[in-house]
């Protein structure tokens, strides 16, 4: 069997060949550079490099970015302000009537067919510009709460008076402003027909409903749970701005730049939030390239002190020897997966890579790390602003 001579196996192979050898150099000598010097990179490596060649050396330049080096001092025993509040009897009373609200039931309005304010009516709607039709503009069965203010003031106006049985007609202008922007400012007319008027009757409050819906032995029981739940929300609350204050003196007191492909990368993800808030939703008329550029100016901003945190913490995290177990991860991927109830299993799947183990891991150090610092911050007590109301009836 012959063999093919090697200056024809270069000539076919060549250039392939050096590709990969370089390649190969190139990732060899650069992941031991980087280890080496204890590198953390941020960004994809660009690479300049000539080919390898018999008897010559291999040379290669690479350009990324690296996290920079945080220096922190006096981190611990940070000042902050606590306001003092506490839960009021109204806050309280306004929860009960919410409770209240949420255990109401409707009941057919029996010696009246004309509807009036207030009333929830189940009718039959078509609407039509210039005598058509529209997408979204006929409903069967529709409940409405006649000024719940869930539908157009105006069509919620014009159903007040009509008669159940009674098919009725009505014109409306729509504004300028109307999200649908195909009935926006155009006259709409609708066939309406009402099939029954129901009221909401709310339930007695008294101590069998505090058994009955708050599963306590009385009303007063029932109202001292609500305040402690309250007051365990308020507290809750007030630890979460006290961490936000201790990030800002963190960040005021120790100016860091973060790498931009760091910032740039945290600006994408706010803004995919940010667009995919409601899913499935089109993004408003209403947001113009213009307003979405300043969007995204505010973004960046956001971005930037987050990026500045994340730095900030995590050398802090670093000095304290705060780590954070693969056990404690996958604790918190079941706590996750159970929250999400029929969706646990995406949940599961999408904490399967390393690289998400690795950002939760990094949101958990985070939080406990900020835990310590709240711990050993310098808490002051101060009482809540007073609002002086002047004679337009302006709050100063």
């Amino acid at each position: 069997m012959g063999k093919t001579p090697r200056s024809v196996l270069q000539g076919l192979y060549g250039d392939e060949i050096k590709g990969q050898v370089r390649s190969q150099l190139v990732e060899d000598s650069l992941g031991e550079a980087i280890k080496r010097r204890g590198l953390q990179i941020v960004s994809r490596p660009e690479i300049e490099a000539n080919d390898p060649e018999e008897g010559r050396g291999f040379s290669f330049s690479a350009v990324f970015e690296v996290k920079p080096d945080v220096n922190v001092n006096d981190y611990s025993g940070v000042e902050v302000e606590k306001v003092r509040l506490s839960v009021s009897d109204a806050q309280v009373d306004e929860a009960l009537r919410r409770l209240q609200e949420s255990h109401a039931r409707l009941e057919p309005v029996e010696n009246r067919d004309v509807v009036k304010q207030g009333d929830f009516v189940t009718l039959d709607f078509e609407g039509s510009i210039a005598g058509k039709s529209f997408p979204g503009g006929k409903g069967e069965n529709y409940l409405l709460e006649v000024g719940g203010g869930r539908a157009l003031p105006q069509f919620e106006s014009a159903v007040i008076g009509l008669k159940v049985g009674a098919r009725e007609t009505i014109q409306l202008t729509y504004p300028e402003d109307y999200p649908n922007r195909e009935i926006a400012g155009k006259v709409v007319e609708f066939s309406l027909i009402v099939h029954e008027i129901k009221q909401k009757v709310l339930p007695t409050m008294d101590d069998e409903f505090a058994k009955d819906h708050g599963e306590c032995a009385s009303l007063d029981d029932l109202k001292a749970s609500i305040r402690t739940r309250l007051g365990n929300e308020l507290e809750r609350l007030q630890k979460e701005e006290l961490k936000e204050q201790i990030v800002n003196r963190l960040i005021a007191t120790h100016p860091v730049t973060p790498p931009p492909t760091m910032v740039e990368r945290q600006t994408r993800y706010l803004m995919e939030r940010y667009q995919n808030r409601v899913p499935g939703q089109a993004r408003p008329e209403s947001e113009s390239p213009t307003s979405m550029e300043e969007i995204r100016k505010s973004m960046e901003a956001r971005a930037m002190r987050q990026v500045q945190a994340t730095l900030l913490v995590e050398r802090i995290s670093q000095l304290e020897r705060i780590e954070v177990a693969d056990k404690e991860v996958q604790e918190r991927v079941d706590q996750l997966a159970r929250a999400a109830g029929d969706k646990a299993k995406s949940v599961r799947e999408m904490y399967s890579s390393s690289d998400a183990r690795d950002e939760l891991r990094a949101q958990i150090t985070f939080d406990r790390t900020v835990n310590v610092l709240l711990e050993r911050a310098k808490i002051k007590e101060v009482d809540p602003p007073v609002y002086k109301v002047d004679e337009s009836g302006e709050k100063s």
